[in-house]
């Protein structure tokens, strides 16, 4: 009996209930790639995963695959002409057809995305952004196209590249370009089509840019190593994740940091929304459409309590799993063993677990070692941030076949028949792009206090929900604005 065990990669998405499918292959080469830059990785240019799995299929001799693709799936959106019903070229995606389609998807994401339709109302007579050029490098999904034109009725122009090769939703891309949004992305895009729609977002004749939304850093970079000089007219960077920030971090301590940066990752909306609440729900949803299993009674390893692994924890016990938890930090632990998890190794448990869940954006929590040790059936997901944190390289060796199976679904097998299964934001601009001369300098912030608390008080519109209003002569004994922030800089929620 051949003994079989899964490895899925699951990246969570930007302002989604649902996680991307993703097969961290290899390490970008950044071009030209400076000291600074070297040990921050992107998670973002893998190569094509259609292209990198069928060459090492046809290397080890395997197998075709099961799939009927599309012969004009082999055409690269880069050698096709394109152009909407309004005439216009400025964008390069993968079907301006199915505009249709991707326009219904963002309507209904519109429904979940709360937050921004009530800040289009509150901020459209207004225009804050007017003047704003913001090139952004996101996920391009139906959640995100949301951001995108809400940016828009804020009265800022933009152009935009997917900052994930995976998470593309083809058709949201193709109704975005339909309304003459100038986007560059297609789901698969190879890592010279990454960078390249990258530049054709920056390199635009007549166009500079002054302010950069980014999702990992990798447009920062672009611009920081190409176009350097377009850096004089950018007002900030707003930055969504924690592999950006660390970029940032780094650049600010060699004093190369030439603009002010707003840290969103750690805003506490941010944490608790799109980490902690969003995870809790797609985790289950990921893997059940992945690897169609029961979480009932299974044995998991959740590497990492912070607030991604504090939600998928919850989870899987909430279904009935085992959980046990690994951490490094004393507190994070402290507060899993409190919530009833247990505390363990993942080298003492991984003999034994079904699963194993990574969500630190650390390097090589789960090794070739790990990996050789698990049993029969193992599935291994990836909910963190960076593509490292599962060593999928150390898979690729002479002795291991890789079989492709169908579209983002490998097999890669050991010598003994062991199987694995490959599977494969707007305040923030607004506040930095309106701020007086001198009020950030050339360094990483975190969001005010007061944007997270109306980012908060948007949500709590849908609810119906009312907040009690402290009267003068509380906020005086308090030492509060009767109209906040209402918590210290430092408070942990």
């Amino acid at each position: 009996m051949r003994k079989v065990y899964s490895l899925v990669s699951l990246t969570k998405n930007r302002e989604s209930k649902d996680a991307v499918l993703s097969l961290n292959i290899k390490q970008i080469q950044y071009p030209e790639q400076t000291r600074e830059f070297d040990s921050r990785l992107t998670k973002t240019g893998r190569l094509s995963l259609s292209h990198s799995i069928s060459h090492s299929s046809t290397d080890s001799n395997s197998s075709g695959g099961s799939d009927a693709e599309n012969p004009e799936d082999e055409v690269s959106p880069r050698d096709m002409q394109q152009i909407n019903s309004k005439g216009s070229r400025d964008f390069c995606i993968k079907n301006i057809k199915l505009a249709g389609f991707g326009r219904r998807e963002i309507e209904l994401a519109e429904d979940e995305m709360t937050a921004l339709m009530a800040l289009r109302k509150a901020a459209q007579g207004e225009k804050p952004l007017a003047a704003a050029k913001i090139v952004g490098c996101t996920h391009v999904t139906a959640q995100t196209a949301v951001l995108f034109e809400t940016l828009m009725v804020l009265g800022a122009q933009c152009r935009w590249a997917a900052c994930n090769i995976y998470s593309t939703q083809d058709e949201v891309a193709a109704a975005l370009a339909e309304q003459d949004f100038p986007v560059f992305a297609w789901k698969g895009e190879s890592e010279d089509d990454f960078w390249w729609c990258i530049d054709r977002c920056v390199n635009e004749e007549g166009w500079e840019p002054n302010m950069i939304l980014d999702d990992g850093g990798d447009m920062t970079h672009w611009i920081y190593k190409k176009y350097p000089h377009l850096f004089k007219k950018v007002k900030g960077i707003v930055e969504e994740s924690i592999t950006g920030i660390h970029r940032l971090h780094h650049l600010s301590k060699a004093g190369k940091l030439c603009v002010p940066a707003i840290n969103v990752n750690d805003s506490v909306t941010k944490q608790k929304f799109d980490n902690l609440y969003c995870c809790r729900e797609s985790i289950l949803d990921s893997l059940k459409k992945t690897a169609d299993i029961m979480f009932g009674g299974k044995q998991v390893a959740v590497c990492g309590y912070g607030e991604v692994g504090k939600g998928c924890s919850a989870a899987l016990k909430a279904m009935g799993s085992i959980v046990y938890v690994t951490e490094i930090d004393p507190i994070c632990a402290l507060q899993a063993c409190m919530d009833g998890f247990r505390l363990a190794k993942l080298g003492d448990v991984v003999r034994q677990v079904d699963m194993v869940i990574t969500c630190t954006g650390n390097k090589n929590v789960v090794v070739r070692e790990h990996m050789d040790l698990m049993k029969n059936g193992c599935v291994v997901c990836n909910m963190g941030r960076s593509n490292t944190e599962i060593d999928v390289n150390s898979l690729r060796t002479p002795e291991l076949v890789w079989q492709h199976v169908r579209a983002q679904v490998d097999h890669i097998i050991w010598p003994d028949g062991k199987r694995i299964v490959l599977l494969a934001e707007a305040l923030a601009l607004i506040e930095l792009f309106n701020a007086p001369e001198g009020r950030y300098k050339q360094d990483v912030y975190l969001l005010p206090k007061k944007l997270d608390e109306y980012v908060a008080s948007l949500h709590l519109q849908t609810f119906d929900a009312h907040l009690t209003e402290l009267t003068d002569e509380q906020a005086k004994y308090m030492g509060l604005s009767k109209y906040g922030p209402f918590k210290s800089s430092h408070y942990r929620y």
